[in-house]
């Protein structure tokens, strides 16, 4: 997840356990610890969204949508269109 991300854990974990801990928009577990043992590695701690997080991040997609179409609306055409020369 961090690689995906390009940041290092200690930026993606504690905005994980804020997002679980204060707004309720992920959950997580931990993994069966003979699994990791097995695998010579530390346990993982899985998240997903919760339904509240789900419901949030709908409605933070629709108004990203909605801000860039209304960009598109004022500037007249596609992103980085505006000013462009021939």
């Amino acid at each position: 997840m961090c690689a995906a991300a390009n940041l290092p854990s200690g930026t993606i974990y504690p905005i994980l356990a804020r997002l679980e801990r204060e707004y309720g928009w992920l959950e997580s577990e931990w993994e069966d610890p003979d699994i990791s043992v097995t695998d010579g590695r530390p346990r993982r701690r899985y998240y997903r969204l919760s339904n509240d997080g789900a419901q949030a991040a709908r409605l933070a997609l629709a108004e990203s949508y909605q801000a860039r179409q209304s960009r598109r609306r004022t500037f007249g055409g596609k992103p980085g269109s505006a000013g462009a020369t021939s």
